[in-house]
């Protein structure tokens, strides 16, 4: 039972501390292409439509670069089944942990020893993948 609550407290409280250290450690560093158009804007507000047009090329080319391996656009049903990939596996530990514990208290189920350690194994690694889809919920901003 202690793996468990360690695996639980862990999972949810590594992502926002992982998150409270990068935002106090790792400050966003002060030359930024909007720190650039403010200092613009006050000394020479003339260059100012260069600058943009320079930043969105920028952008374009970062966005160009990045997609270079995409040839199209993946069919719906890829795109579908990527974005469920995540939610379907918390559904499905929540699913085996329930039926785990309906066994545990109404079946009277007392697991061999030699599947124990597996089915210790199996109810870490569940409590581990819900805790850190609820961890990651708490992060976000």
């Amino acid at each position: 039972m202690g793996i468990e609550a360690i695996l639980a407290l862990v999972g949810l409280i590594a992502p926002p501390a992982f998150d409270f250290i990068k935002k106090k450690f790792l400050k966003p560093s002060a030359d930024t292409p909007e720190a650039t158009m403010a200092t613009l804007a006050t000394t020479k507000p003339e260059v100012m439509k260069d600058y943009l047009v320079g930043q969105a090329g920028l952008l374009d080319a970062k966005t160009k670069y990045f997609n270079r391996d995409v040839a199209g656009t993946p069919s719906q049903w890829v795109v579908d089944m990527r974005a469920s990939i995540r939610p379907i596996g918390v559904i499905v530990a929540i699913m085996v942990l329930a039926s785990m514990g309906y066994i545990a208290l109404v079946g009277q189920y007392q697991p061999k020893p030699e599947v124990a350690t597996t089915l210790a194994a199996v109810r870490a690694f569940c409590i581990l993948i819900v805790t850190s889809w609820f961890g990651d919920r708490l992060s976000e901003d």
